[in-house]
């Protein structure tokens, strides 16, 4: 065998080991699903349980088509602001988004950012549980995950992406150009909505706790999980001698990452627990947490990061606290968790890595652009977020009836119940009446209306 030939096998097998990589970078990402699927079914009351989950299970399957043939375009005809580029190959019928021997990068890339895109409408799904309609959180979800946020990463993560060039915008680990973008699209959406019927009483907020607080925190640590998928999808691994780069062409490598994502969970989860003392936020904060560090996972010494860290789950708490007293019910606070984080991580990195050199002539990481890729951020998020909903509100079609919310989304939007067991068994027999307890009682008074 030739040298030629030796060589050729080799890139053949690092171009394979690419391919592996981030296939299994795609399969975790599903676990991030599943344990939104987990939180908030967990999170809502029984009678709107499978409505929570059947939210995130449509997202996904919403979310994937409408990424293939929308949001891949827009990421890679949308670099330079809102006048669109040639974009050509990234058309659903052009060559590359079809199977191809000899293209081992565009379906795993694809699959990729269609999965960040899944994960924009589910955070946006536990803002707005037990009330909203699930058409309508649909048209949300696939405007969010198809078009919003990949905008938005268009303009911060795209090699020509305008925050980077003009601004050195630095977010290796997408806690702006996804999380602050879909917190703050749900920050608008939530202000639309309104609140939960009972959840405010005389103005102060009551407490609507979970049905299954276990089954959340289980679903908050599958997401932790799964978030090793997602951060694994922000790094490339590129063939030849380059060795591992940010998706901005620095090199970094997983180690870098592997420190700080676990460093950044125990932080926020410390930081949450001392500030709130409450399971939920407490495990919240260790997602909060690696948000708060995301955008600088490559840059941070490890100490560094859990402190960060720590600061964000802390004042994720104080943030979530804040907008239930105001009157904005964000039911698993994905606002705080992830707008709020996402934003101040991004900012934090020009803070303590200003000055950190780009590369190919970008400008340097500085707190001007960090600032103005946060706020241009949470723009993108906040503006459609706010407008689309007030167009379904106007057209009456955002909220579900008071009394469907009252009786319970399982039973009107779903028609099943999540826990049949524990309901009364039908039966002709005079034997339920005589002793008094009712087997035929009106479906509305066995459900909770608060």
């Amino acid at each position: 065998m030739t040298t030629d030939e030796l060589q050729s096998i080799f890139e053949m097998h690092q171009a394979m080991n690419i391919e592996v990589f981030y296939w299994w970078c795609i399969a975790i990402m599903f676990m991030i699903h599943a344990g939104f699927l987990s939180y908030e079914i967990g999170a809502s009351r029984t009678k709107n349980a499978l409505a929570s989950g059947m939210k995130n299970i449509l997202t996904l399957a919403s979310v994937i088509p409408a990424f293939y043939f929308v949001g891949w375009w827009v990421y890679n005809a949308f670099p330079n602001g809102i006048i669109p580029i040639n974009a050509s190959a990234a058309l659903p019928w052009s060559a590359s988004m079809r199977p191809d021997v000899n293209d081992m990068g565009t379906g795993i890339f694809f699959a990729a950012f269609a999965l960040f895109g899944a994960t924009t409408g589910s955070i946006l799904s536990g803002a707005v549980i037990e009330r909203i309609r699930l058409s309508a959180f649909l048209i949300l979800a696939v405007i969010l995950g198809a078009g919003v946020w990949i905008l938005a990463g268009a303009w911060g993560w795209h090699p020509d992406g305008w925050l980077l060039t003009k601004f050195g915008y630095h977010d290796v680990g997408a806690a702006g150009v996804v999380h602050a973008v879909a917190g703050f699209f749900a920050l608008g959406v939530v202000m639309n909505l309104g609140a939960r019927i009972g959840k405010y009483k005389n103005g102060k907020p009551q407490a609507i706790p979970p049905h299954n607080m276990p089954m959340s925190l289980l679903g908050l640590m599958m997401i932790i999980v799964g978030f090793f998928g997602f951060l694994g999808g922000c790094i490339i691994f590129n063939t030849g001698d380059i060795g591992w780069t940010t998706i901005y062409g620095n090199q970094t490598n997983l180690s870098a990452f592997a420190f700080n994502t676990v460093m950044g969970f125990a932080g926020g989860v410390i930081g949450a627990y001392l500030v709130s003392r409450d399971p939920f936020w407490t495990m919240s904060g260790g997602l909060g947490g690696i948000i708060t560090v995301a955008a600088g996972l490559d840059l941070y010494y490890p100490g560094l990061a859990f402190a960060l860290a720590a600061s964000g789950g802390a004042l994720m708490a104080k943030v979530g606290n804040f907008l239930e007293k105001r009157g904005l019910d964000d039911s698993v606070g994905a606002f705080a968790v992830h707008g709020f984080c996402g934003f101040y991580g991004v900012v934090l990195v020009g803070i303590f890595a200003a000055g950190f050199a780009n590369v190919d002539g970008i400008p340097d990481v500085s707190f001007t652009g960090q600032l103005m890729g946060a706020i241009v951020m949470a723009l993108t998020g906040f503006i459609p977020g706010w407008g689309i909903s007030y167009a379904l509100k106007k057209f009456d079609i955002l909220r579900v009836p008071p009394h469907v919310e009252a009786l319970g989304l399982d039973l009107v939007e779903i028609s099943a119940r999540p826990y049949p067991e524990s309901e009364p068994v039908k039966s002709n027999s005079p034997i339920g009446t005589r002793s008094g307890f009712s087997t035929t009682a009106p479906m509305a008074k066995r459900h909770d209306i608060s």
